[in-house]
């Protein structure tokens, strides 16, 4: 996976595992599109306080030197995007049925 996202343009990263793609992965001026959210264990700052923070798939921290644009995890990929996604699904499915009937 490593050697695919040095040579990539674009990176978009669902592993889901807590920043396993780290900065030097990442093709210096790079786009990463970070989709996965994952909670990883913190000490609390104060008494009560969270036990958590949300990351991303991408080391955030060392990717954002590297790449040129990179999307936050909590807050970068939302609605619009998961549904542009579903979207494109939808017309793949919709192409691929169209093939199959016009061969039958």
């Amino acid at each position: 996976i490593e050697s695919f996202c040095r040579k990539a343009d674009v990176v978009v990263a669902a592993v889901g595992r807590a920043e396993m793609v780290k900065a030097d992965w990442i093709k210096p001026g790079a786009v990463v599109i970070d989709v996965g959210i994952n909670s990883v264990d913190i000490e609390p700052t104060k008494p009560g306080g969270k036990t958590y923070k949300l990351v991303g798939d991408v080391d955030f921290k060392g990717a954002h030197e590297v790449a040129s644009k990179i999307t936050p995890v909590p807050g970068g990929v939302g609605p619009m995007t998961i549904a542009m996604l579903l979207n494109n699904t939808l017309q793949a499915c919709e192409l691929k049925t169209k093939r199959l009937q016009e061969k039958s």
